[in-house]
């Protein structure tokens, strides 16, 4: 909807904020200021004190490419499906800023309602996820997306995924006695990111971190090519280092 400013009527200032905004939530992979201008009559030196206020208080942010995508407080306003769209657009506008930190796929994975979920990623035809050859969810003793989730479990909990999800040896470098996994897990410290040495797939190397917000179970992790592997110590520490925006977006 096209709107002609009326700037000497204060709550038309209101009406051209909201039409903003709801222009910025529609695009979430960013919009120009341009496009905003063009969307909603709004003319670009009008649009720039406007969209400086919409920053300053947080309803909107500008990406690295000068886009403007929707600001925290934008998605503390929201409620029920808005509010949820909202944060999944955001946490994968971080994710998608990760990847290209990292030079890594990278993902989000929940342990909901008993089985290991990615519930987003963000990757690129330079930083290709894995190839899924084998159910992730059947995965969890080989993958460090599910070595991280079970870390998070309990002993019972543990047994009790793993008698619905047999171990199975998927490469040469998959550990299959229950005993010896369970042992890694319980000595793998809660700061040192896990990880998958070709254990699920061959040819990928994977890292995992928890995320730890409330009582959810949850991890971000990266894959790398086998060929990247020297970098994979890095940017797991990267990936360290990076998981707390990501923690406070879950936990919103």
């Amino acid at each position: 909807m096209a709107l002609k400013p009326e700037p000497t009527a204060p709550f038309h200032s209101v009406q051209y904020a909201l039409r903003v905004l709801e222009t910025v939530s529609r695009h979430g992979g960013g919009v120009s200021d341009a496009q905003i201008a063009r969307e909603t009559g709004l003319p670009v030196a009008h649009l720039a004190s406007l969209l400086l206020m919409l920053r300053r208080e947080g309803y909107v942010e500008q990406v690295s490419d000068g886009a403007y995508v929707i600001g925290d407080s934008l998605v503390l306003l929201g409620s029920g499906s808005t509010r949820r769209e909202a944060l999944e657009a955001k946490l994968q506008e971080t994710l998608t800023e990760l990847r290209d930190s990292v030079g890594a796929a990278v993902y989000i994975s929940r342990y909901i309602d008993g089985e290991a979920k990615i519930t987003q990623f963000a990757d690129g035809p330079r930083t290709p996820k894995v190839h899924e050859w084998v159910d992730f969810r059947s995965a969890a003793h080989a993958s460090a997306v599910g070595k991280c989730l079970l870390t998070q479990l309990d002993l019972d909990g543990r047994r009790d995924h793993l008698s619905r999800h047999k171990i199975a040896r998927l490469t040469s470098r998959t550990i299959t006695n229950e005993k010896v996994l369970f042992s890694k897990l319980d000595s793998q410290p809660a700061t040192v990111p896990v990880l998958d040495l070709q254990e699920y797939a061959v040819g990928t190397v994977c890292a995992a971190v928890p995320l730890t917000a409330g009582s959810a179970v949850g991890c971000l992790a990266l894959s790398l090519p086998i060929e990247h592997a020297h970098r994979l110590r890095s940017a797991a520490d990267t990936l360290n280092r990076r998981a707390a925006p990501v923690v406070l977006s879950l936990a919103i």
